[in-house]
């Protein structure tokens, strides 16, 4: 077991969700922190909340999909606290539809913040995590970066993305040596709003809703979203000090790992049946 105690700690997507409780549990358990996001007045929160907790707390706007911004913020971490020990990939997106009947747009807004978010958060950073000589990067993939779902290709592409991405990155940092472990999340059902901001999004996108989607949406929240997101921060962080390469999120995750290992042909199948039941607001 290691502690994050006086650890340097970079997150993205901090202004909500796990990545707000995410910065919480670590000001809790004594880190100092770095919190990004494209929501000014949420991240403005999320920092409040942390100082009150007694943590350093350094604040930036980054839209994680910017690569050059991306890679300037690294450099003003670095200079800020002199070191940067654990990067915290968290920021994404929900969205999508059938292949059908999603655009490219879809695919490319999707894909820009959490494939190529983790990328570029991942890569701007390795250099100063080698450097620390003790650190950790933590990529947020998903229960579908397991499973993959129908009416979710952008979303499902991106996360299994994430999850082969870190677990490629994790054998080539034992290959080397490097003095940086690696850790992929795979969340289940966490209480967040990321599925309603998509939902909301493509509205204001121009796209129309049928009541069978409307409640298909609503069952999702409902019977999927359940558990608290401080609570999924508090596993996320349980398993970076016990330095666990997969950290799986939730009872559902865990029975879906299982069911994907045990049983690869027939879990498309109920995958499928339980679409229908959603689109029918079952």
């Amino acid at each position: 077991m290691s502690s994050v105690r006086g650890k340097v700690a970079v997150i993205t997507g901090a202004g909500s969700g796990i990545g707000r409780q995410l910065a919480l549990e670590l000001a809790k358990r004594g880190a100092r922190l770095a919190l990004s996001d494209v929501d000014e007045p949420a991240l403005g929160e999320t920092a409040d909340r942390a100082e009150a907790l007694g943590a350093e707390v350094h604040t930036a706007r980054l839209d994680v999909s910017d690569r050059a911004a991306v890679e300037a913020y690294a450099t003003a971490v670095a200079g800020h606290f002199g070191v940067v020990h654990q990067v915290y990939n968290n920021a994404g997106v929900a969205g999508g539809s059938t292949v059908l009947d999603s655009t490219w747009a879809d695919y490319d807004r999707v894909l820009s913040i959490n494939l190529f978010g983790v990328l570029h958060g991942t890569k701007a950073f390795m250099p100063h995590l080698i450097a620390s000589g003790d650190g950790h990067v933590v990529n947020v993939s998903s229960l579908n970066g397991i499973m993959g779902q129908g009416r979710m290709t952008a979303y499902c592409t991106s996360k299994f993305g994430v999850r082969g991405f870190t677990e490629s990155l994790r054998a080539e940092l034992l290959a080397a040596g490097a003095p940086v472990q690696v850790s992929v999340v795979h969340p289940g059902g966490v209480r967040t709003n990321i599925a309603t901001a998509a939902f909301e999004h493509a509205r204001a996108q121009g796209q129309e809703f049928t009541p069978a989607d409307e409640a298909r949406h609503r069952a999702y929240n409902e019977k999927l979203l359940r558990m608290p997101p401080e609570q999924a921060a508090r596993i996320v962080v349980d398993g970076v000090e016990a330095g666990r390469p997969r950290i799986l999120v939730g009872n559902d995750a865990k029975a879906v790992d299982l069911l994907v290992r045990l049983a690869p042909r027939l879990y498309p199948v109920l995958a499928a049946r339980a679409e229908r039941r959603f689109a029918g607001g079952a």
